[in-house]
């Protein structure tokens, strides 16, 4: 990850709050036939090693899962995001020596990944997925609403995946690195935008 200094995230803390927020990650795994990719929702277990470990199942019908890896996994958590037009900053109307840029976040995680089959573990990851996205309905659904022989069918059409995380690096670009008044700008001009993401972006823009 390129991260200069203004933007580096280090406390660990943070970084697992992004990585929840982000809800989902692009997996990468580097096979001998080139790099595979696939977006899952995945859970941390802070408890678990010196920076966490990440869950996940993905398709059985997916080759990342079975296909020969190299080295470590890669998951990237992306945050929120947001264009950057030089006409929010007031050094504009100064020197105009000014650009536009992007505001974002994100988090990579980097360890072993293991593949999983066993029914048990898989029905844990399942549920602990489930509930964590339910939590917040009025009548949220359980795995247990399900026929349990339905529940184990569709288990074994799943694999899950386990990456004990090894290095942790955060980065959150939002404009620190300009003057104060640049800085009002483009809160201002987020703030103001249609986007329901650019007005999140906004909040984030220190003041």
């Amino acid at each position: 990850m390129y991260n200069p200094p203004a933007f580096v995230v280090e406390d660990i803390v943070n970084l697992h709050r992004m990585m929840r927020e982000c809800r989902t990650a692009n997996l990468i795994t580097a096979t001998p036939d080139g790099p595979m990719a696939t977006l899952l929702p995945t859970f941390i277990d802070e408890t678990e090693g010196e920076f966490g470990v990440i869950y996940a199942h993905l398709a059985r019908a997916n080759k990342q899962w079975s296909s020969t890896m190299i080295g470590d996994g890669l998951a990237v958590f992306t945050g929120p995001e947001a264009y950057i037009t030089p006409s929010w900053y007031a050094s504009k109307a100064e020197h105009g020596k000014v650009v536009p840029t992007w505001n974002y976040s994100a988090v990579h995680a980097m360890g072993p990944i293991e593949f999983f089959e066993d029914a048990d573990r898989l029905l844990a990851v399942v549920d602990k997925l489930t509930n964590l996205h339910e939590s917040g309905r009025s009548h949220p659904w359980s795995v247990n609403d399900a026929p349990s022989a339905f529940i184990a069918a569709q288990l074994r059409g799943i694999v899950g995946m386990r990456m004990s995380i090894r290095r942790l690096e955060g980065k959150c670009k939002m404009s620190q690195n300009r003057p104060d008044a640049d800085r009002a700008g483009v809160r201002a001009g987020l703030s103001g935008s249609t986007k329901e993401m650019d007005r999140i972006v906004s909040q984030m823009v220190p003041g």
